[in-house]
């Protein structure tokens, strides 16, 4: 990985969500089928993703950022601000770009930005059964706060946070 032709941009435009859709939906694509995840079983992953979705999420003004590798774009994330926190959302890589260290550089820059907005510590609800993702999360510095079992879902959810540090 060379840093100087990395750069992470806020996604502005609907042509930018178009790619940035294209991203999220490849990278879920892989957690959905180790899953057994299907539209009709877990239509809110981001595997199924619409460009209705992430304009509403735009809307909102949960911001969004991504990751390009040159003009390519390999990565995503959003972020939601809501008081003292920061809701990481639809971090996502592709998968030829995994185990790089690129989903890292997205992480250290959602927790700048998180700084910047004020947020105290940074969530996220992840699927708990997938341990691969739970112990990078674990890695990085998050800590599990609590597991909830959804009836409409067929995984349980694990939510996790990490402080912010002030430096």
């Amino acid at each position: 990985m060379t840093l100087e032709k990395i750069s992470i941009n806020e996604i502005m435009d609907e042509a930018s969500l178009v790619c940035s859709l294209n991203v999220i939906k490849d990278s879920f694509t892989t957690v959905a089928r180790e899953f057994k995840l299907t539209e009709e079983n877990c239509p809110s992953n981001p595997a199924f993703i619409n460009l209705e979705n992430l304009m509403t999420m735009k809307n909102k003004g949960i911001a969004m950022f991504g990751l390009f590798e040159k003009n390519n774009q390999i990565g995503f994330v959003a972020v939601e601000k809501a008081d003292d926190s920061c809701y990481l959302e639809r971090l996502a890589v592709l998968p030829d770009y995994r185990h790089k260290g690129y989903g890292k550089l997205l992480m250290d820059f959602v927790f700048n930005y998180a700084k910047a907005q004020g947020a105290k510590k940074v969530s996220i609800g992840i699927i708990d059964e997938n341990s691969v993702l739970k112990d990078w999360y674990e890695i990085y510095g998050f800590r599990e706060t609590g597991l909830k079992k959804y009836e409409h879902l067929p995984f349980t959810v694990c939510f996790m946070e990490k402080a912010v540090e002030s430096k």
